[in-house]
């Protein structure tokens, strides 16, 4: 993998304590952080391909998820950074660097430290 090669990081919030509104709330202050990190090339909402009939609260976004893109030498950067923030939430990572989706869960600081490894060395394959 070269260092400019695109590599998409798709987290989802999904806390069972917390509704769809403060699933949101998480991810728009993620969001916010993430786009004052120069590594980071896109971050945004997950649109919903499939919203239910009359859904607008929304906007057509899928609650409790995010979508950022970094080049595989800030990768590192930014689970470091998704460590540090993410730590003892419950959160799904879906990481997917070429052609390949690897997708991992943690309910712990440890299970997130665990899951940024193993996206490290999927990553570093």
């Amino acid at each position: 993998m070269t260092a400019n090669s695109s590599i998409k990081f798709t987290i989802a919030f999904n806390d069972p304590g917390l509704d769809a509104e403060e699933q949101d709330e998480q991810v728009q202050r993620l969001i916010t952080e993430l786009k004052q990190i120069d590594e980071v090339d896109t971050v945004g909402r997950v649109l919903d391909l499939n919203p239910p009939e009359g859904n607008k609260a929304l906007g057509g976004f899928l609650a409790g998820l995010l979508m950022a893109e970094v080049n595989a030498a800030n990768a590192k950067k930014l689970m470091g950074f998704l460590g540090d923030r993410l730590g003892g939430k419950p959160i799904e990572l879906a990481v997917e660097a070429n052609g390949k989706k690897l997708t991992v869960k943690a309910h712990s600081r440890e299970e997130l430290e665990a899951a940024i490894k193993a996206a490290q060395d999927f990553i570093s394959a």
